[in-house]
């Protein structure tokens, strides 16, 4: 599991994230959801190594992060595709596979081009695909070494409905062999989520399972939590 304890993180005199202390479960979808500026990027960010908290500690499997040794074992997607545009799709899989130090199977990059619907275009370059053929292929990377742990950042933006629906099925077939943590704006993908993690003034507002949070705080529906936490400040 992803353990976050205390965290707190500052630019300058702004305060991004405060005391901040939650664990993330094996064998679960788990959602991270809140308003732009909530601090969920610099969150996941701390989580990566990729950012120092100025206070607290994240552990994964009880490994203190940031650790070199744990970057093979993570899946990361973040907002902005990090892709080589002078690439085919299917260069660039096998670029970032070959970071991870071992041969990918042919049959397994097969696969995850399938999954995201670009075995037609893997030999376009980059430069041509549309932003949503681009995030295809950075979730494709994402999930390339079977990760322990994956770390995705608005996933599916730009992504038509139909593709969504399949990449949810396999977020849920997945989650029985990585720990999975995801930022989504969408509340219907929230909803297919196993536990929520709700941002709110740079901490967790609410957590639980939808139908709790829902039953919590007597809603409908996730943008009315929001709209009852407005309520209480």
């Amino acid at each position: 599991m992803i353990q976050i304890q205390n965290i707190s993180k500052n630019y300058g005199k702004q305060s991004v994230l405060h005391n901040i202390s939650v664990p993330i479960y094996n064998r679960q979808i788990t959602g991270l959801i809140g308003p732009s500026g909530a601090g969920k990027t610099t969150l996941i960010k701390c989580l990566m190594g990729m950012e120092r908290s100025d206070s607290g500690s994240i552990s994964m499997n009880n490994i203190q992060v940031p650790n070199r040794k744990l970057l093979n074992r993570i899946g990361y997607m973040a907002q902005s595709d990090s892709l080589y545009h002078d690439l085919t799709g299917l260069e660039n899989i096998q670029f970032f596979a070959n970071m991870y130090g071992k041969k990918i199977a042919k049959r397994r990059l097969r696969e995850m081009l399938n999954l995201v619907q670009l075995d037609k275009e893997q030999h376009k370059l980059v430069e041509h695909y549309s932003g949503g053929m681009k995030r295809r292929l950075s979730l494709a990377i994402a999930l390339i070494n079977r990760p322990e742990f994956l770390i995705l950042d608005e996933p599916t933006v730009g992504i038509d409905p139909v593709l969504k629906l399949d990449i949810w099925d396999r977020l849920h077939a997945l989650k029985e062999e990585s720990t999975i943590l995801i930022t989504t704006h969408i509340m219907d993908e929230a909803m297919k989520c196993d536990q929520l993690l709700l941002m709110k003034n740079k901490g967790i507002s609410a957590s639980g399972t939808p139908q709790e949070i829902l039953s919590k705080f007597n809603v409908d529906n996730i943008d009315q939590v929001f709209l009852r936490l407005e309520e209480k400040e």
